[in-house]
């Protein structure tokens, strides 16, 4: 598991201005104790257009059952057809794949870079 995100730095915060990245909020509390409620992270949407997710990326993903509902959840593992495992750092308070099984590649709305600011 990764220890801590890096702080965004002017280049990341250049590609928020020009679009490239998206800001992201965290609410509750599934990914604690590595992110906490209202902390901001900065997603690349494009960086699974690059590359398959692999173990250990923290993600945004549009949850299965509830459309609109946008998820942050580490990828716990990857299956052969691209569909991943996703789950929260706090399984306590976590809704995660124990619960609504394997996540579509297309559902990943993207990775996340950094902390912001």
């Amino acid at each position: 598991m990764t220890d801590l995100l890096r702080h965004a730095t002017l280049s990341d915060i250049g590609r928020w201005l020009l679009c490239r990245y998206r800001r992201f909020r965290v609410t509750g509390d599934s990914m604690r104790p590595f992110l906490s409620p209202g902390q901001e992270v900065l997603i690349d949407p494009r960086a699974f257009q690059q590359r398959s997710p692999q173990s250990d990326d923290i993600v945004i993903a549009e949850h299965p059952y509830h459309p609109g509902l946008r998820i942050i959840k580490r990828v716990e593992f990857v299956e052969p057809d691209g569909r991943c495992y996703l789950k929260g750092d706090n399984a306590i308070a976590s809704n995660d794949s124990k619960q609504f099984g394997l996540v579509s590649p297309t559902q990943l709305q993207g990775k996340v870079i950094c902390l912001f600011p």
